[in-house]
């Protein structure tokens, strides 16, 4: 079985609407940015671009997806939140929660961004692909069920996840969440319950201020499958795999999945400008091959990558394709243009002593 690209071109139209002063955008008019948002599409357009330049997309099953229904929107969102969206969408756009502006038509691309990982989701579940990546934009790990933040507008793995559940495709799902900022929504949802079991690698004191605890364990019926691991300032490659190695992944082999979720976000990279980690290309590469065969022990192999940030435009792209050698086991690869000057500026021994008795002192809280 094959890997899974799910990509639409109409996702890298997103743009921050009341934040662009440029043209009138919305309906044939592509936006020329992002309106000054970090969050552009050309991060994820790169991405693309540097797949059909390598050629690893044709070692890919590339697929769109249709927007996700009003129905699967239901199990996650209140009505009234997705009729304020759409609304102001139809409208021409505004802003609904925190630093998550949208334009005309907002509301329909965060469908289909949603729509993408359900689609990627249900093809690994039913055998229809053995593993999927879904370049899914606007990004949707910091969406509460009724308050967007942090560029997110719709929960688009929880929709996933709900969709897949709802339809007897999946009972336990573990979600892994190495985007450099917590996952604050997808734990709001899932935070009382016990069969999704969330994991968050995020720099610590990043965005949210205010989340992403070690001692936020989880409650009632959840308590104990909500797992936050801050990690410091300045971690990189060995405190990642760290990270991985002895708390992650025996974690989830532990729970015992129906599929693993990657909330898949890049910007944890040396380079990013709203972090500051130290993890590279090959960080990301080594992550996906843990989880992979992590995933081939628990679940046959059954495992989502959704996009979430990462907000360079020239390393994105080298972090992506560096995952989707790993996912698909392609042999097309790429070189990392800032892998050697990456490598010298990694943690000293000394530093990285440190952050790997940090991360053991996490293990033990847990």
């Amino acid at each position: 079985m094959a890997t899974g690209f799910f990509w639409d071109e109409k996702c890298f139209w997103h743009a921050g609407g009341n934040y662009a002063f440029t043209l009138p955008i919305g309906g044939h008019v592509q936006p020329l940015a992002a309106g000054g948002l970090p969050e552009n599409p050309e991060t994820k357009r790169r991405l693309k671009n540097l797949m059909d330049v390598t050629g690893i997309s044709g070692d890919l099953d590339m697929r769109s997806a249709e927007v996700a229904s009003r129905e699967a929107l239901l199990r996650v969102h209140p009505e009234s939140y997705l009729d304020e969206f759409k609304r102001l969408s139809d409208a021409g756009g505004g802003e609904l929660g925190r630093r998550t502006p949208f334009a005309s038509g907002g509301y329909e691309i965060a469908a289909l961004s949603a729509g993408l990982a359900v689609a990627a989701v249900e093809a690994v579940l039913t055998a229809d692909l053995q593993n999927a990546y879904a370049l899914s934009r606007p990004p949707g790990h910091h969406c509460l069920p009724d308050f967007p933040n942090g560029f997110c507008l719709l929960a688009n793995i929880a929709i996933a996840i709900e969709a897949a559940q709802s339809n007897g495709l999946a009972q336990r799902v573990v979600v892994l969440d190495w985007d450099v900022h917590h996952g604050n929504g997808t734990e709001g949802i899932y935070y009382e319950r016990d069969d999704v079991l969330t994991i968050s690698l995020h720099q610590e004191g990043n965005y949210p201020l205010d989340t992403g605890a070690i001692t936020d364990r989880g409650k009632g019926a959840g308590a104990g499958y909500n797992i936050n691991l801050p990690l410091h300032a300045g971690g990189g490659h060995s405190a990642y795999l760290h990270a991985m190695d002895t708390i992650v992944l025996p974690r989830i082999e532990a729970f015992n999945p129906d599929i693993i979720i990657v909330a898949c976000g890049f910007d944890a990279s040396a380079v990013d400008p709203l972090s500051r980690m130290l993890a590279t290309a090959d960080t990301f590469r080594q992550m996906t091959l843990r989880v992979k065969k992590a995933a081939e022990t628990v679940c046959d192999g059954r495992l989502v990558l959704v996009h979430e940030g990462g907000y360079s435009e020239v390393y994105v792209p080298f972090c992506g394709h560096a995952t989707l050698e790993a996912l698909s086991g392609s042999a097309i690869t790429t070189p990392d243009p800032l892998g050697p000057a990456l490598e010298i500026r990694q943690p000293s021994p000394r530093f990285d002593a440190f952050l790997r008795a940090e991360i053991d002192f996490l293990a033990q809280q847990l």
